[in-house]
């Protein structure tokens, strides 16, 4: 039997992103030092795409590509990601308003704003990230696949850009396609693009936005790229969804910023919950069905391991709020955001070294109680039960 590929998944969520560092971080620390990346498969989107292009450069040095990403999410600075210097926020603040006003009179010539900057983001990625090492680690047999996902706003597709070895095929489904890519810079500044906060970018004939848009199925662009399990690094709701507080605050009228922190709570959690229920139903139905029955129905068991925040992660933003800089508080709170019901949207934007070096912790935390699962999934000679995921 070929051994099997085991896929990773890595979402979006901003700078909640800090929380996969973590519990790569304790992966690492649970194979040998000098080890491959157990992950033959590498899917990422949004912040998530960061992490994951990072690990593929590194494919053949998985620990070493972990310390990478450690040095840099413990270091992150709000200034490194997006301006956050007076003339900056003033500049982009001038260009924002002087596009919506222009725009109402039919003009086009200032519509490529957005309320954030993120030029020291795109100089970041071109002086650390050297994309052409993702061959080279295809070509060495350490990686077999990397793929991005961006949402594209004029045909509103969801497009997986994908590098791997030779033999995978394009796809195409409802609303999402996958499309063969030398996967650049441009494609994780693409995925990464927070609609209205950061710059939509232009591949081939058309602008894209945040990967996590419109991405109905984010599982599926695995197993499109030959993986036969996933584990799944998610930024979930964490914590007892209907514990007192929220239950007392049900009936408070939403300021702008709870409703921003809602759409990005369904842009950047939502689709990857549905999937993995859907998952779970078609694992429940293939089990129903003999197994010499399953190739005539196209249908077959994935296992997946699901790892996300046992805390939520806006109360963790709460106690480090003030880690923004302060053109950017004034900038936040004209919407309400600097205040405790605005915690939401603060802990996607939050890129200070304090709060990444909490859900750092916290994921380590989180893999660590879960070190057996974990192993026991990773060895490819195991065969998981049906009850791999958590009920």
């Amino acid at each position: 039997m070929r051994p099997q590929k085991i896929g990773l998944i890595l979402t979006g969520g901003g700078s909640r992103a800090a929380y996969q560092v973590g519990v790569l971080k304790a992966i690492a620390e649970f194979l040998p030092r000098s080890s491959r990346s157990p992950f033959s498969v590498i899917c990422g989107t949004s912040a998530g795409a960061l992490n994951a292009a990072t690990l593929a450069v590194n494919a053949r040095h998985f620990r070493k590509g972990v310390n990478y990403l450690l040095n840099v999410w413990k270091n992150f600075r709000v200034h490194e990601v997006y301006r956050s210097d007076f003339v900056g926020v003033v500049h982009n603040g001038v260009r924002w308003v002087a596009g919506l006003v222009l725009s109402s009179f039919g003009s086009d010539k200032l519509n490529y704003v957005s309320l954030l900057d993120n030029a020291p983001l795109v100089e970041l990625l071109e002086r650390a990230l050297p994309c052409e090492k993702i061959q080279e680690c295809i070509d060495s047999g350490a990686l077999h696949a990397l793929s991005i996902t961006a949402s594209g706003y004029g045909s509103g597709q969801s497009v997986t850009f994908y590098q791997g070895a030779e033999g995978i095929q394009p796809w195409r489904r409802a609303r999402r396609v996958g499309v063969p890519e030398k996967i650049e810079i441009r494609h994780l500044l693409a995925s990464a693009a927070i609609p209205f906060i950061f710059p939509a970018v232009h591949i081939h004939r058309e602008h894209f936005g945040d990967g996590s848009m419109r991405q109905l199925s984010p599982i599926s662009s695995a197993l499109h790229l030959g993986a036969d399990r996933v584990l799944v690094v998610g930024m979930g709701h964490g914590g007892d969804e209907n514990d007192t507080e929220r239950r007392n605050k049900i009936d408070d009228y939403p300021s702008l910023a709870q409703i921003a922190g809602h759409a990005l709570d369904s842009i950047f959690l939502d689709g990857m919950e549905i999937d993995l229920e859907r998952l779970r139903r078609i694992n429940n139905i293939v089990s129903l069905i003999p197994e010499e029955v399953r190739p005539q129905v196209n249908l077959r068991h994935v296992d997946a391991l699901v790892i996300s925040p046992s805390q939520p992660l806006e109360k963790i933003a709460e106690r480090h709020l003030k880690g923004l800089p302060w053109t950017i508080r004034i900038l936040l709170r004209s919407v309400g955001v600097m205040r405790r019901n605005g915690a939401n949207l603060v802990s996607y934007l939050l890129f200070d070294k304090s709060y990444c070096r909490a859900l750092i912790d916290l994921g380590y935390q989180d893999a660590i109680k879960r070190k057996e699962e974990i192993m026991a999934f990773l060895d490819q000679n195991t065969h998981k039960p049906d009850n791999t995921f958590p009920q």
